[in-house]
């Protein structure tokens, strides 16, 4: 209220609500957040056998993260669109703390963690290898039967983006680097929805562009040759 104050002496009353309405308005803006966009990958998991000197520990791995390999992540009209990870890519990410959980899910208790190290997140020249430690719980005792059988072979993990580049010509997506691991998870579902919402929403983007560049091209070719003719 002191700038109203100062206003008064060289302003009218309506002039001072007004200028304190925009300060106001402009320190909300400031303090907004903007969302922050998890997505979600799939990849394998096994179990590993329990070795001799402590038969009942339950460990579980899988390679969560390929660098430098193109996958297919949808099919629009017969073209598809990829997405590769750059080597490096989680350089600098976030890996503090990230919670095993079963589909992802906050009503089934945690697994393991990294920060009591019963989840290791180990990043390498291949990319990153993940290995839990469950938890010696019924829960626990269950997944990992059900994934030492093969009835649960997959597994995802929600990952946030710092960097990213799209190839028109490739039609390829780039994840240069990682913000952040938020959680692995064991999953019963090999389509898991996210992944597949995800991307699509993703490259159905990207489409939508080329196709408006494309129209775009072709109306001013017809533009020149209007001209031409004229």
């Amino acid at each position: 209220m002191e700038i109203c104050r100062r206003l008064l002496q060289i302003s009218s009353i309506k002039h001072c609500f007004l200028f304190y309405r925009m300060v106001k308005f402009k320190e909300g803006s400031e303090n907004k957040m903007s969302p922050i966009k998890k997505e979600i990958r799939l990849a394998e998991i096994r179990a590993l056998e329990p070795v001799q000197d402590n038969e009942n520990e339950m460990i579980v791995e899988g390679r969560a993260i390929v660098y430098d390999s193109p996958t297919v992540m949808y099919e629009i009209d017969g073209i598809k669109y990829y997405e590769v990870i750059q080597r490096g890519a989680l350089d600098g990410a976030d890996l503090k703390d990230v919670p095993f959980k079963y589909n992802h899910s906050d009503s089934v208790m945690v697994m393991a963690r990294t920060r009591n190290k019963t989840l290791e997140l180990i990043p390498d020249d291949k990319g990153l290898l993940i290995r839990a430690r469950l938890a010696n719980t019924t829960a626990g005792r269950d997944l990992y039967e059900l994934i030492r059988r093969g009835d649960i072979d997959k597994m995802s993990f929600a990952f946030s983006v710092a960097e990213d580049s799209y190839d028109r010509d490739t039609r390829t997506r780039k994840i240069i680097n990682f913000k952040r691991i938020w959680d692995v998870s064991a999953v019963d579902t090999p389509a898991y929805s996210d992944t597949f919402i995800a991307a699509r929403s993703y490259f159905e983007a990207q489409a939508e562009a080329e196709r408006q560049a494309a129209e775009a091209a072709e109306e001013q070719r017809k533009r020149l040759i209007a001209k031409t003719y004229l």
